[in-house]
């Protein structure tokens, strides 16, 4: 099927799921103009992301559709973004948990179980700290910030346009300069040269009033004391902790997953439990730097799985939960297939 070189897409809000959607839209040959209401990039929950492309772990409470749907995610990222790690995850409890460990791998597939010596060959500064884990040997992770950005760079060569501190202009895409039509409100079933792809995450609520609103909350931490090639699930039967490597010592820590709408910043509570589990992990995050503690707002539909959905006009990619980076890449491909068949049907 031939597409047209001319139709021109309207892509709403530039997070991870907008820039993804708007690249494939790019790859396919479509014009792309993205709107994003933050003046820079990184105004967004993706900004606060870790950036693990494990399906497999996160087969321990998601359903299967989500192993299946970002099984591919570490190819698409790592055709697309530099810094792709492939060096697998690593999931390992404390002694007295080690049942979480079993209840952890009862629930997954494509994991080894490890000893106490094969966690100290993956990862030395861990050797003699844990006596058993799970390694996900095809799993990676990529560092949010250096794959947003490399999508615009993607984006700006690709030819797409994007427009950062200004608000989508309307509901009509003929307020929209350079996509064409005058007077006409868009209805996917019509329109050729005009559609609206929208990624807003849950500032689309009142669009999407099943979205609910999951608070997330990171740390950034340095410290030349622990080096970790891969991220790190310490398992605990009340908070869950996974630590990221990033560049330059840098060590991203997070966990929590809250049932608020409250944008604020970092609870001391969530500091506490963080920093005490990133302790527990290793000592030395005990003397870290405290670079950044953030906290944003995570969409997701009662069933935490993201939909592509067409009402009012648009299209709306939504409700990622806590698998934006793990799951946009496939539902990014579907809602560019979508507008883009949608310009043959009259």
């Amino acid at each position: 099927m031939s597409r047209p070189s001319s139709l021109r897409v309207a892509v709403v809000g530039a997070g991870v799921v907008g820039l993804a959607t708007a690249l494939e839209l790019v790859e396919r040959g479509a014009g792309v103009t993205v709107f994003e209401r933050h003046a820079k990039l990184g105004g967004n929950a993706s900004w606060l992301a870790g950036g693990m492309l494990a399906p497999f772990c996160e087969g321990e409470s998601a359903p299967e559709s989500v192993v299946a749907r970002g099984a591919a995610a570490i190819h698409w990222w790592a055709s697309r973004v530099p810094g792709v790690v492939r060096a697998g995850s690593l999931v390992v409890a404390a002694p007295r948990d080690s049942g979480e460990v079993e209840r952890f791998a009862a629930r997954t597939r494509g994991r080894e179980r490890i000893d106490e010596a094969r966690i100290a060959e993956l990862e030395p500064d861990l050797a003699g700290r844990f006596r058993k884990g799970l390694f996900f040997a095809d799993e990676g992770h990529v560092d949010p910030r250096v794959a947003m950005a490399a999508l615009v760079a993607a984006l700006e060569q690709g030819g797409a346009e994007l427009r950062f501190g200004e608000e989508f202009p309307g509901s009509t895409v003929a307020e929209v300069a350079g996509l064409g039509g005058r007077g006409r409100r868009p209805r996917l079933q019509q329109a050729r040269e005009e559609i609206v792809i929208d990624c807003r995450g849950y500032s689309a609520r009142a669009d999407l009033p099943e979205l609910r609103p999951v608070r997330g909350e990171m740390l950034l931490l340095r410290t030349r004391e622990v080096r970790l090639r891969r991220p790190v699930r310490l398992l605990h039967p009340r908070i869950p902790l996974y630590v990221v490597p990033r560049a330059e010592n840098v060590f991203m820590i997070g966990a929590t997953m809250i049932e608020s709408a409250d944008p604020g910043g970092v609870s001391a509570r969530s500091a506490i439990e963080l920093l005490s589990a990133a302790y527990a992990l290793h000592p030395a995050f005990g003397e870290a730097e405290i670079l950044e503690m953030s906290a944003d707002i995570r969409p997701a539909f009662p069933d935490n799985e993201p939909r592509v959905v067409e009402a009012n006009g648009r299209l709306y990619v939504n409700g990622f939960y806590r698998h934006g980076y793990l799951l946009a890449p496939y539902f990014a491909a579907r809602a560019a297939e979508r507008a883009l068949q949608s310009c043959y049907i009259s």
